[in-house]
């Protein structure tokens, strides 16, 4: 049932109280006479029983009748929580027609006309915003005005607009790059990239001190003048943390992960008593299998955080997931015992599951399989998805400790349970890979190609395969082609799998290249490996030695590594 206008509502409460007071309290003089009483309470009834319509023609009249902004507020929500946009503007128009000077009407107006697509209705409205706010906020609105129009259809529109009705702000030094910035963006958002790059450059060159134009040149990259941009922002000594954080996510988001670590590293020592840097840079080294290096960096964020009162929003406020990487830290250097006292630590909670994978994943690699299958199955299932994530969880602790059969079989019976499930099938595909049921491993992946056509995974999975077992080259490169298209720019895995495969077609000198390419942006192991002989057969024996001797360091038992090694008899 939709709420009482506060009007009505603080009115009905003063009258159930006064029915219980012994003595008569003296009246106030209110503006909530007899008539608009009526009026009020049969708009609300109106509304109750569905009438919407005629509900927001009442309440839009009373306001109209008594100036009285609350209730030009109650018409404008009775018609968005009706659907009824067109009314709501409506209303909004006419809260301005009556109080002019009302910053929350043209606010209100504003967003209205935006939301609905009304161009046409923007300048007055936003001209009156720009006027009335304070000299202090006027910026930050002008820098925030794209976000009203994400939605919108025409953007190209949109941006014309935005450059016709902030042009006269463009000239004052204090809202001038706020100007640039928001333009720059709006443009961004209507495709033309150029244009936007162009607006934040001449923001930066006018004020090399602000944050803005480094992020909307952020929102550019991988375009490298736009990342210039960002680094000539970067370089300055009061650089906002904020700005190279996101930096940071964006290089992380592009596999770049060597670049993100030379950021970290910078950060964490220009600014060492921020936490969420130590934290990110925590993660990324355990993410590469740099255990030490990522213990010590988490080991710093906990003390740096323990150390603080308060913490600004960008920061984390609990140690779990600082917990959690350290506990794959100590169990990467294959200190049991060290990851599950980590995992001890957090109690029961949203990553409840996670955890207890974490912890029976310890209990499978000590030879406890039954004891570790026991405490998923036990795990508490809160949601309705905690079903499918413990089955799911149950076959990755089993192909932890190599137990293909048993997650082979966990995975089919989660199939038969959670039929077309996409990502359910993949897993079911690389079991089937792992027992060398090869043509049940295409069966399945071919059947993720057909009810996920953009899940890039199954692609390079058998076009990988393919070519691992030099089985049918073209048909496995159209596979990776066809992968990347579908992947983010640069994924080193599946610039990892062409490479491969144009070493199985004897070009080796591209292989080489998208091999040194793949390893540069994730020095994996199996990439190492594959990156390594391809070096071993070109006859750079030191070279392939050097590579395989850093991937041992940070997994010496990793699959392909191992066998790779094994095959070509090379002792390290």
């Amino acid at each position: 049932m939709p709420a009482l206008c506060p009007r009505l509502a603080a009115l009905l409460a003063a009258m159930t109280l006064a029915g219980v007071q012994a003595q008569p309290v003296p009246a106030e003089r209110s503006a909530l006479d007899a008539p608009l009483f009526y009026q009020l309470l049969i708009g609300e009834l109106e509304l109750r029983d569905g009438r919407a319509g005629n509900a927001y023609q009442v309440l839009l009249d009373a306001a109209r009748r008594t100036r009285d902004p609350a209730l030009f507020q109650r018409a404008v929500e009775v018609a968005v929580q009706s659907r009824a946009g067109d009314q709501a503007l409506a209303a909004a128009q006419a809260w301005r027609e009556v109080l002019p000077q009302s910053v929350d009407a043209a606010r209100t107006q504003l967003q209205l006309a935006a939301a609905l697509n009304r161009l046409d209705a923007l300048a007055d409205p936003l001209a009156a915003v720009l006027r009335t706010s304070p000299d202090a906020e006027r910026a930050g609105l002008i820098a925030s005005l794209p976000r009203l129009f994400v939605r919108s259809t025409d953007r190209k529109q949109v941006a014309e607009l935005l450059d016709k009705l902030l042009a006269p702000h463009l000239s004052r030094p204090e809202t001038r790059t706020a100007v640039l910035v928001a333009t720059g963006r709006a443009w961004l958002q209507a495709d033309e990239k150029a244009r936007a790059l162009a607006l934040a450059r001449e923001a930066q060159t006018g004020d090399a001190a602000a944050a803005g134009p480094a992020l909307l040149a952020l929102e550019l990259m991988p375009d490298p003048q736009a990342e210039a941009l960002v680094g000539r922002y970067i370089a300055q000594p009061n650089a906002e943390a904020a700005v190279q954080m996101a930096y940071v996510r964006a290089l992380i988001q592009a596999q770049r992960y060597s670049d993100a670590l030379r950021q970290l590293d910078a950060l964490t020592q220009q600014q060492p008593t921020l936490s969420a840097p130590w934290l990110m840079l925590g993660a990324l080294r355990v993410e590469l299998r740099q255990s030490a290096a990522g213990e010590t960096a988490l080991q710093r964020y906990l003390a740096v955080r323990e150390s603080q009162a308060t913490r600004t929003e960008d920061e984390e406020d609990d140690p779990v997931q600082a917990w959690m990487l350290l506990a794959e830290a100590a169990e990467q250097r294959g200190d049991l015992q060290a990851a599950d006292a980590w995992l001890a630590r957090i109690g029961s909670g949203e990553q409840a599951l996670e955890v207890q994978t974490r912890r029976a994943t310890l209990l499978a690699k000590q030879g406890q399989v039954a004891n570790a299958r026991e405490l998923i199955q036990r795990t508490p299932e809160r949601r309705p998805e905690d079903a499918r994530a413990k089955l799911v969880a149950e076959a990755q602790m089993l192909r932890q400790v190599k137990r293909w059969d048993e997650a082979h079989a966990v995975l089919a019976g989660a199939d038969q349970r959670f039929p077309d499930d996409a990502d359910l099938i993949y897993e079911l595909a690389m079991m089937a890979e792992k027992l060398g049921r090869l043509d049940e491993m295409e069966q399945q992946l071919r059947r993720v190609m057909s009810l996920k056509p953009t899940q890039q995974h199954a692609y390079n999975a058998l076009g990988y395969s393919l070519a691992d077992r030099n089985l049918r080259l073209a048909e496995a490169r159209t596979l990776i082609q066809r992968a990347i298209e579908l992947a983010p720019p640069g994924d080193p895995f599946i610039t990892d799998s062409l490479g491969w495969i144009e070493y199985r077609l004897g070009n080796r000198a591209e292989a080489l290249r998208l091999l040194k390419q793949a390893y540069a942006t994730r020095p994996d192991p199996e990439i190492a490996a594959h990156l390594g002989e391809v070096l071993w057969a070109a006859g750079e024996q030191d070279e392939a030695r050097r590579i395989w001797r850093e991937a041992s360091e940070r997994d010496a038992a990793n699959e392909v590594l191992t066998e790779t090694l094994a095959r070509l008899r090379v002792q390290l």
